[in-house]
């Protein structure tokens, strides 16, 4: 076992970074890891953070040595005080007990089950666009994005209608969020229980969510078991309410099911919603990226709107969408706490360690992604693919704790994307000011006010 310490700053950091760091811990993560290298030690305060940026350490921590490094850190605890033990914030047994689960729900056959779900609300979402593109009128598309995806989740795995309740729901979204990353920024020093306007808001939006989350819950208890026609249960909800533990033969208690609806509700539209903002950023871009776009599309659909057995088809569509992963991944911050201690590109991790990886700081690493910064669709051709590291890319994590939804999501952004670019080419508002707000998702700080151009 190596004794090397990684290098990183000898005393206290300097002023200006920590500035940096309250500014945009996403660019100050890239900063220090193009100033130290693949493996530093960057103190703060009693705190040693440990920062792995290269694919082949990335691949060690999620993957390779992953029993090693447990969720039980500042963030994925602080994430726990609004989703409780759902598969996101859990650990150990009772992870991989709710994991085992959950995953039949996300298995690829019915995911494309979910593929007329899906359709219908991107054409509802359509339909109420459709004022904008006559007369001309920005729409937050950032907004747009958040409404559609919680619908689709509603639908696709609660079998729950949103309906307006959406923004609603959405904004508490925000709202629970914003302030998970306001107290890891101060450290949590605020205690949650002091009336502040900070608190006092948070407490009012996690309310909003517990409202829907318990409504579901008693709603479905008092319809019974559902199943659809094979006699399987017919959404996510139902399967966990049926399922029995194996070794103690027990059902999910109701504060289990709440801890997992609200894990997937949160998990399972703000990620995809901010990743498809982007996207439609990068697009209005990129000319030429979008041109190759609405070429696929056209020759592929014929104007038909498209089905999940057209993707593969839509290749280039998909690499549109691992392109703005690649640039703006949700889940752009990593943690895990080292259970024992070890090594890792020659350098000594303590036990105990905060070690953090970071998607968008390796995803933007010019040794396997040359013009990092430019948005190039054609980098998730087979070929090029094949020839970067495997964790040069990942913006679902990787390793045993792969996101559970990696497939419902690219199924989603798949249609959503073809069917809007058949229909329309977004452009950014004039005086739009683009921004990134590194909150637990990275999304556009102001939203994304664009306007609809027929095609």
């Amino acid at each position: 076992m190596s004794h090397r310490i990684p290098p990183g700053p000898s005393g206290r950091p300097p002023l200006e970074d920590l500035r940096a760091l309250q500014i945009g811990p996403h660019a100050f993560l890239q900063r220090v890891a193009a100033r130290y290298g693949d493996v530093l030690r960057y103190p703060l305060g009693p705190l040693a953070v440990y920062l792995i940026s290269h694919p082949d350490g990335v691949r060690h921590v999620l993957q390779e040595n992953a029993r090693n490094y447990s969720k039980d850190t500042f963030q994925y605890n602080l994430l726990g005080t609004i989703t409780g033990r759902g598969l996101l914030t859990s650990d150990g047994d009772l992870w991989l007990r709710q994991r085992r689960l959950v995953q039949p729900a996300f298995h690829r056959q019915r995911i494309a089950g979910f593929g007329t779900v899906m359709a219908d609300a991107v054409e509802a979402m359509l339909a109420r666009w459709q004022p904008y593109a006559r007369s001309g009128r920005p729409l937050d598309i950032a907004a747009e994005m958040m409404h559609v995806a919680l619908q689709i989740v509603g639908r696709a795995l609660f079998s729950v209608e949103i309906g307006d309740q959406a923004d609603a729901l959405a904004r508490a979204t925000l709202t629970v969020l914003d302030h998970i990353v306001f107290r890891a920024k101060t450290f949590g020093v605020i205690p949650p229980w002091l009336p502040t306007p900070g608190n006092l808001r948070a407490h009012r939006a996690l309310e909003v969510l517990e409202r829907a989350v318990w409504e579901t819950i008693r709603s479905r208890r008092d319809q019974g078991d559902a199943a659809d026609g094979a006699g399987q249960a017919a959404d996510l909800l139902a399967k966990l309410m049926a399922a029995r533990d194996e070794e103690t033969g027990q059902r999910m208690s109701d504060r289990q099911l709440r801890d997992e609806i609200m894990t997937m509700v949160i998990a399972g539209h703000e990620t995809v919603a901010s990743a498809l903002a982007w996207t439609w950023y990068l697009l209005s871009t990129a000319p030429e990226a979008e041109a190759t776009l609405h070429a696929e599309v056209d020759r592929v659909l014929a104007g038909r709107p498209p089905t999940v057995e057209d993707l593969s088809r839509l290749s280039y569509t998909g690499m549109v969408f691992a392109e703005a992963l690649r640039l703006y991944p949700p889940a752009w911050i990593i943690t895990r706490k080292s259970l024992a201690e070890d090594e890792i590109g020659g350098y000594a991790i303590p036990a105990g360690a905060l070690v953090v990886t970071s998607p968008y700081v390796t995803q933007r690493d010019a040794r396997f992604w040359p013009e990092p910064d430019r948005f190039l669709p054609e980098r998730f051709s087979a070929e090029q693919a094949r020839s970067r590291p495997r964790f040069a890319y990942y913006p679902f994590g990787g390793g045993p704790r792969l996101c559970i939804g990696n497939h419902f999501a690219e199924v989603e952004a798949g249609l959503l994307i073809a069917r809007v670019a058949q229909r329309y080419a977004l452009r950014l508002a004039p005086d739009q000011h683009v921004a990134v707000e590194p909150s637990v998702t990275l999304r556009p700080k102001h939203g994304l006010w664009m306007t609809l151009r027929p095609r």
